[in-house]
């Protein structure tokens, strides 16, 4: 157990998730560091504020991300403001002193033809998918990363690939939200009226979805019981497709399924994400929560807190 973790990324959506279970962890003193607390991609800045926090762990989850759209109009930005981020965590660490550092990765960075179930030895076998290759080759270069500053400088850095994560504080703004989110604010929007819900692609894509409260609870796991350059799976293994993910949306908000219609003129992802967890769950014998309590959990918030926004981002 550690004194005093910060958490980058604080404010967002597993960093918020995170927030709401520290009791679990006491005595433990965290800190919640958003965007406004500190520039991570200035590298003078974050070496300051981790010295000025004196943590003597970091859990890194700051990211900048978004949907098919966004990695396709962005991926420069996607590529140099993550890559600053965790390198310069990285490197702030190692000159604070922080005695551990979790790092995260995503499912996102995997070959697009990687054999399924994907495997963390896949992670530099081939080119990601297109539509986010820039952000797919930012959480790769933590692998190296991590296995350059364990080797050279002895720190303690772990890295961790999450996939599909969704829950109560997530992005709901048109440009940057992914498919999750972005159909429960289009269902919970066009609920009263007759018109069609139009979903990008054909709704086939099948994806992996883990609850944000898990991912954090994995996080403090390994934080506390894991020490290795073995990047690792930590996701639910639960996976549906957009098209009944819509479906299941759309039953917990009482509109009827058959509004919504697909564009196929749209880009449809690659077809299927499965992950192997495996590893990290022999080590942890892990319990996820189920899809469907966590969605239902995540659109009561959002339906309880439309319009305020200090609870949820929509602009």
């Amino acid at each position: 157990m550690f004194n005093k973790i910060l958490v980058t990324g604080g404010t967002g959506l597993v960093g918020t998730a995170l927030n709401s279970i520290v009791d679990s962890y006491s005595p433990t003193e965290f800190i919640f560091a958003g965007s406004k607390d500190c520039d991570l991609t200035r590298f003078d800045e974050t070496v300051d504020y981790v010295r000025a926090c004196n943590p003597d762990a970091m859990i890194q989850l700051a990211a900048l991300h978004g949907s098919i759209s966004y990695g396709s109009r962005y991926p420069a930005t996607l590529l140099r403001d993550n890559v600053m981020m965790d390198l310069n965590l990285l490197e702030a660490a190692r000159i604070n002193g922080v005695k551990k550092i979790a790092l995260t990765l995503s499912t996102g960075m995997y070959p697009e033809d990687a054999p399924i179930p994907l495997k963390e030895e896949y992670i530099h076998e081939g080119y990601p998918h297109d539509s986010s290759y820039g952000y797919a080759f930012a959480k790769r270069l933590i692998d190296p990363s991590i296995r350059a500053y364990r080797a050279q400088y002895g720190l303690s850095a772990i890295g961790l690939i999450t996939n599909g994560i969704f829950g109560e504080n997530a992005d709901f703004r048109h440009q940057s939200s992914v498919m999750l989110p972005a159909l429960i604010r289009r269902f919970y929007e066009n609920k009263d009226n007759d018109t069609k819900i139009t979903i990008w692609g054909d709704g086939s894509p099948v994806r992996e979805y883990t609850y944000a409260k898990d991912i954090a609870r994995a996080f403090m796991w390994c934080l506390d019981n894991y020490d290795s350059e073995q990047i690792l799976n930590i996701g639910s293994t639960e996976e549906h497709s957009v098209a009944e993910v819509a479906c299941m949306i759309a039953e917990i908000m009482g509109v009827d399924p058959d509004r919504k219609e697909f564009d196929t003129t749209k880009p449809v992802a690659i077809s299927r994400k499965s992950s192997d967890n495996s590893k990290f769950m022999n080590l942890s014998n892990f319990k996820y929560t189920p899809f469907r309590e966590g969605l239902e959990n995540s659109i009561k918030y959002f339906m309880e807190s439309y319009g305020d926004p200090t609870k949820i981002k929509l602009d």
